[in-house]
């Protein structure tokens, strides 16, 4: 009799802040009968947490194995929609414990739920976001924040930096980030992505009457993204340029800053965007909203972007195996 070989990739969920809706949301996506059979799921978290988060839903962790972290003590109580240093320092070590999974072959991928960034630095962690943080632990020099949803996608030069920094525009990193954008997209299932790059300055600069930057600096980067082959065109007037993008002229949006990017795919599909990280060796994919504490314990929360998250997480796993590299992406 044959043995039944498992060929799906093993993903881990990590539980977000313990008083935020992340384990909400998660047991709510895992218990989707059309988000359940794309990967093995493994969850990072704490058991007496779950515990919690099935009493508020009703539903039981479905389809998924538990990876009991044990980063708070059973006993400790703490509220939800709480500010809670326990509980930031918890949600933090699910990350690294589902990188290091993801680093030593254990996952295919990681997917998060939120953390909270003022309850993390409350337990005397410096933390300015998923994104750096996991960069670090992989020993990844640089990262960047991609925005994905079925209407819209945007890849950022900078992202938790001041607005003044972010103006300092680097032509390397601006093309470095166009060049992680095509590889991520490609991953995504589009062949030959049409990138377009945002200026910096109103309508892109008006040929220096608003500033040299597009010209001086994103332009020359759009030159080199194009001599190697890459589908990229701009510097585009940030006013219009995502409107065309939603409308189809383009796949991927390139960002010069935060809110540049961040806005417009926000207003496009909220519930439906997915942060995915670029620059390191991992798949990692998040959910792209808060920890809602406002709502945090009242089994309100929507698993919208968290199943979405999966889903995105589960297709560019099953990419990554099916060209022949290894799980953790190395």
């Amino acid at each position: 009799m044959s043995q039944f070989i498992d060929t799906r990739p093993a993903i881990v969920l990590t539980m977000g802040d313990p008083a935020g809706i992340g384990p909400e949301i998660v047991l709510k996506a895992l218990a989707d009968p059309a988000v359940a059979p794309l990967a093995r799921w493994i969850v990072a978290g704490d058991g007496a947490v779950l515990e919690r988060a099935e009493a508020v839903t009703g539903l039981k962790l479905a389809s998924a194995e538990l990876r009991d972290v044990r980063a708070l003590d059973p006993n400790d109580e703490f509220s939800f929609g709480r500010l809670d240093a326990r509980c930031g320092a918890a949600g933090l070590e699910y990350v690294r414990v589902a990188t290091l999974m993801c680093l030593n072959g254990q996952a295919s991928a990681m997917v998060t739920a939120p953390l909270n960034k003022e309850a993390v630095t409350l337990s005397g962690r410096a933390f300015t976001g998923h994104t750096e943080y996991i960069a670090r632990l992989c020993g990844a020099k640089e990262s960047r924040m991609l925005l994905w949803s079925e209407r819209l996608s945007t890849v950022h030069v900078t992202t938790h930096v001041a607005l003044r920094k972010a103006c300092e525009v680097d032509p390397k990193r601006v093309l470095r980030t166009i060049e992680l954008g095509n590889e991520a997209m490609r991953l995504l299932g589009f062949e030959h992505p049409r990138i377009a790059v945002c200026g910096l300055n109103p309508h892109a600069g008006e040929h220096g009457l608003f500033g040299e930057e597009d010209q001086n600096l994103i332009l020359p980067a759009v030159t080199a993204a194009r001599d190697r082959g890459i589908a990229a065109s701009g510097p585009h007037a940030p006013d219009t340029v995502f409107l065309q993008a939603v409308r189809g002229a383009y796949d991927l949006v390139v960002a010069m800053y935060h809110d540049q990017g961040h806005i417009p795919m926000k207003l496009v599909d909220f519930e439906g965007t997915v942060n995915i990280s670029l620059g390191i060796p991992i798949i990692r994919t998040s959910v792209d909203h808060g920890t809602a504490f406002d709502i945090a314990g009242a089994n309100r929360a929507d698993a919208r972007s968290m199943k979405q998250a999966m889903r995105v997480a589960a297709k560019m796993a099953a990419s990554r195996l099916a060209a022949g590299k290894p799980d953790s992406g190395h």
